[in-house]
């Protein structure tokens, strides 16, 4: 398992690089994350719904996400309340003051999933969440130290040097942690270090005689394409001057923001997340992304006065994408008796009505589009609501009669190059190298596999593999 003295330290993209290693070695590698909170989420092979890490780690083992890799999801609504998700399906919600309480009563679905991985593969990488040493959140926990006691998994634990102050939050989470949660922890990793090794010398000494724990080792700042779990995609494409502009509108229960990456990682575009109406221009295309809670973040776009800029776009001849809840942002109307709390008024730049409905919509999708060409298009369905009144041209579900404004239910659109290709010529964008994105990742994950099987301690990467293995190097594709 490893964990992490912090949350946004490295761990999903370290369990995806061990996976992809050991899956490079023949071994049957799967990731397992007991709990997770996020609003970023993929529908899985047995229909259900887990955190977008969990899928990305499975793709670096090479197989298909599966409901048991993520047993319990959590996606936050409001500042005090959040849906909460068993084993792919939603189970109802979770207020803040109930937390605990609620958090507890679900181990056993957790450790139900995880024998039920560990009968089927060779390796399980738990990942943590957060950290284990927060003394508000040990009580009945299942995400870090209550989960490895309970299902007697050894620890990794993990601080990212990039940030500072390391060395104290490696041995000041140790000290935190109890008698038998301390001897569990077998090693050490630091993430994410630039610079010369040979300057970390009497630090790391230090580090082991503090804690009696070895450095298993110290892994490099890497430029990788993966999606991260909470913030949006980070890509350099040089200078933006010329490039085609995209604006994502970041309200506050933004979700699934990796459908953008692809987009972001494209030479010649740029991609921008804007919180403030001022900061839409410049842009060829705004994109209204990914909700959790659709009416909440259509008020707060109104009340942040996106509105009127968002007109003016329209009136100079700009275009408007909407994927999922933004889609249903730029309809008529969105009904609800319940799910989200109340019926409202939609932005009217789309020829739909939203009816909100207790049971998700959770599906994959592999079909040829309609438009702008016929190319393949993968991706999935997540959401409550269900559109109508406007013919579809798959993949997207509705369009404005002078075809400025687009509607899509399918996130991760932009994934296939010919597709994204194709998409961006008709928005005026004549470059488009058409990889796809899938590609990317794949190479990154392999990168940093590399990467750990160099710097990590052999002895520790020997723990990894099951007993009676040998090395065995083979090519997946994921």
């Amino acid at each position: 398992m490893i964990q992490g003295t912090a949350s946004g330290v490295g761990k999903t993209v370290l369990v995806a690089g061990l996976c992809r290693l050991l899956a490079r070695r023949g071994i049957r590698v799967a990731p397992f994350k007991p709990q997770n909170m996020s609003n970023n989420a993929a529908v899985t092979v047995d229909g259900g719904e887990i955190g977008r890490a969990q899928a990305l780690q499975a793709l670096a083992c090479g197989i298909e996400p599966s409901v048991h890799m993520n047993p319990v999801l959590i996606k936050p609504e409001a500042d005090q309340t959040a849906q909460l998700i068993v084993h792919g399906k939603v189970a109802g919600r979770l207020h803040a003051s109930r937390f605990r309480e609620r958090r507890a009563r679900l181990l056993d679905a957790v450790l139900a999933s995880f024998a039920s991985l560990k009968s089927a593969y060779d390796v399980v990488l738990v990942e943590g969440a957060g950290s284990p040493a927060e003394p508000n959140l040990r009580a009945g926990d299942i995400a870090n130290m209550g989960f490895a006691e309970s299902a007697d998994v050894p620890v990794w634990l993990v601080g990212d040097i990039d940030r500072g102050g390391v060395f104290a939050a490696l041995k000041g989470t140790l000290d935190v942690l109890g008698p038998s949660e301390r001897d569990r922890v077998q090693a050490l990793l630091i993430n994410r270090f630039r610079g010369n090794r040979a300057l970390l010398g009497d630090a790391l000494a230090w580090l082991g005689r503090q804690t009696g724990k070895p450095v298993a080792g110290v892994i490099p700042w890497l430029p990788l394409e993966l999606p991260e779990e909470d913030a949006p995609y980070r890509h350099a494409n040089g200078d933006s001057r010329g490039a085609f502009h995209l604006a994502v509108v970041a309200y506050p229960r933004m979700s699934n923001h990796d459908d953008l990456d692809p987009l972001a990682a494209e030479p010649g575009v740029s991609v921008r997340f804007v919180r403030r109406a001022r900061e839409l221009a410049p842009a060829d295309v705004v994109v209204l992304p990914g909700s959790k809670h659709v009416a909440s973040d259509l008020r707060w776009l109104r009340e942040q006065g996106f509105v009127p800029h968002l007109q003016r776009h329209l009136r100079y001849g700009g275009r408007l994408l909407g994927i999922c809840g933004g889609l249903q942002m730029l309809g008529r109307r969105i009904l609800d008796r319940g799910i989200e709390g109340g019926s409202l008024e939609g932005l009217g730049w789309l020829p739909v009505e939203t009816t909100m409905h207790a049971e998700k919509v959770l599906r994959r999708v592999d079909r040829t589009a309609d438009w702008p060409a016929p190319v393949r298009v993968t991706g999935y369905e997540i959401h409550h609501g269900r559109s109508k009144g406007a013919a579809a041209r798959f993949p997207f579900a509705a369009r404005s009669g002078d075809g400025q404004v687009w509607g899509t239910y399918v996130h991760g659109l932009f994934g296939q190059g010919a597709f994204r290709r194709a998409w961006l010529q008709a928005m005026g964008h004549q470059g488009g190298e058409g990889r796809d994105h899938r590609q990317r990742v794949l190479a990154s994950l392999d990168r940093l596999a590399d990467v750990l099987e160099r710097e990590i301690e052999s002895a520790c990467l020997e723990r990894l593999l099951p007993a009676g293995s040998r090395r065995q190097e083979v090519v997946i594709a994921g």
